[in-house]
């Protein structure tokens, strides 16, 4: 069913060259509190669980608890978005994750910290995926790139800051807060962003108001449920039966979410996901190309804070400050893919293969070093694997949105970064489990050493895979109409 933006009407120049970027800042802030507690949580996770207890599940759920509750809103939100105006929506997701954020940072068990997480996660679903649509609102197809572009520094910004101001606020324990700040921290960013964004986000809707698709969205949602909880927690349990029959049913539940949004779009409603995205070379297979991507780089985040803290007995300051040269990389990576951006996706193979060696470089010094590692010996190999990180994300997002139209926008949007983020949660669950699968009780320096390169030979191996899945990709983004 096509749809027309009600703003579409007026052409993105007619708002004020000022304010279309002051509506982007309050678009990036949203982006900041989700990065930043994405990131920050890892680092203050031994903290956490030391403070109010929990397994080693209970950290593995901390960062995929988040992750698998928004990617089974980000669909929803953005169809959302579509429907009732993107400022609206946008609104109510950053006052329910600033709630969420207090909610966290006034826990008092493993069980409430992660339900609290699992509330950002949701009300971030109905924040996140309107700022792609706002964005390709505000901005005329020139000024595209330079809106887009943006990101990628503040990514770099927030996962160079993120590590290290987590580190710092519970090394502090300002008032008494330890790790709490970490969340607490979120409350001021939060209100500026709903006050900013009452101001100078523009509204915009689809005229035509179709209902939800609220049977898509609990196929979807419990196809995802499906697949990640017996991945979490199969290792703790001891993979018993019942784990290995809900994965497959995940597997059927989402094929069957296919063939519903098909019929429904066929019978003329308005599906949860616009069929006609599949059949756009860019989108599909930057789908399938997200999810590997995704999971790759926040496993690898997981494993790499673990092992520092866990494995090598850093504290939480130290473990961010020695993740600096990682994030460094990453903003370095960034800013070379935008002099680069010319070349499409040769960036991204090249960003992979950056990466890889980056990995590579980081097993063999561990493999190396013999005693305990240090931050020094570390610094060249996570320069490296952040260079790489950079230049294979900083394209994506511009190539396989490229060629959507202005009536798939919220649809594309929502699915996107629900595959980002869906992507993120397996990363946790799979390379978080076979990190946790080689530690014992009394494990040694030397086993941590262990548990992490076989993660990282993972690693190269679902590199090798984006590599391949690159070639899905056009080999331009072409410009958006």
């Amino acid at each position: 069913m096509t749809e027309t933006l009600a703003s579409s009407a007026s052409p993105p120049s007619v708002q004020p060259f000022r304010w279309r970027w002051v509506a982007l800042l309050v678009i990036l802030a949203g982006e900041i509190m989700d990065m930043l507690d994405a990131l920050i949580t890892n680092i203050a996770a031994p903290s956490i669980r030391a403070d109010i207890g929990g397994s080693a599940t209970t950290i593995q759920w901390l960062a995929a608890g988040y992750t698998l509750a928004m990617a089974i809103g980000l669909m929803t939100g953005g169809r959302l978005g579509d429907l009732y105006g993107r400022r609206r929506v946008f609104l109510i997701g950053a006052a329910g994750f600033t709630a969420g954020s207090l909610l966290c940072g006034i826990a008092v068990s493993p069980g409430m910290l992660v339900g609290s997480r699992v509330v950002q996660g949701l009300f971030g679903a109905l924040m996140l995926p309107q700022g792609i649509g706002m964005i390709k609102q505000m901005f005329p197809p020139k000024e595209m790139g330079a809106a887009f572009g943006l990101f990628g520094p503040i990514m770099g910004l927030s996962s160079v800051g993120g590590p290290v101001l987590a580190g710092w606020l519970v090394k502090a324990d300002l008032f008494g807060t330890g790790w709490r700040m970490i969340f607490l921290i979120n409350l001021p960013l939060g209100i500026a962003t709903i006050l900013a964004g009452l101001r100078y986000l523009p509204e915009g809707r689809a005229e035509n108001r179709d209902r939800l698709d609220l049977t898509g969205a609990l196929l979807a949602a419990a196809g995802a449920g499906l697949l990640v909880y017996p991945i979490v927690q199969g290792r703790e349990l001891g993979w018993p039966a019942w784990t290995f029959v809900m994965m497959a049913a995940a597997v059927a539940v989402l094929v069957m979410f296919g063939r519903f949004e098909v019929r429904k779009h066929r019978a003329g409603g308005s599906p949860l996901i616009v069929p006609s995205l599949f059949a756009k070379r860019a989108f599909s297979g930057g789908l399938v190309l997200g999810l590997v991507m995704f999971a790759g780089v926040a496993g690898l985040g997981l494993v790499l804070t673990l092992y520092l803290q866990l494995g090598l007995h850093y504290s939480a300051f130290k473990a961010g400050l020695t993740q600096i040269p990682w994030s460094i990389g990453i903003v370095l990576g960034f800013v070379a893919a935008q002099a680069l951006a010319r070349f499409g996706r040769k960036v991204i193979h090249g960003g992979a293969l950056v990466m890889g060696a980056g990995v590579t470089t980081l097993a063999l010094t561990l493999e190396l070093s013999g005693s305990p590692v240090g931050p020094w010996q570390l610094l060249p190999s996570l320069i490296l694997t952040g260079f790489g990180m950079g230049l294979v994300m900083a394209p994506y997002f511009d190539i396989v949105l490229a060629g959507v139209d202005p009536e798939e926008t919220g649809s594309a949007g929502g699915t996107l970064t629900a595959v980002q983020q869906l992507g993120s949660a397996l990363g946790a669950a799979v390379l978080g489990t076979v990190f946790f699968g080689l530690i014992t009780d009394h494990a040694t320096a030397a086993t941590f050493t262990t548990a992490v390169k076989a993660t990282l030979w993972l690693e190269l191996a679902m590199l090798a895979l984006v590599f391949a899945l690159t070639y899905l990709l056009p080999k331009q983004a072409r410009p958006a109409d």
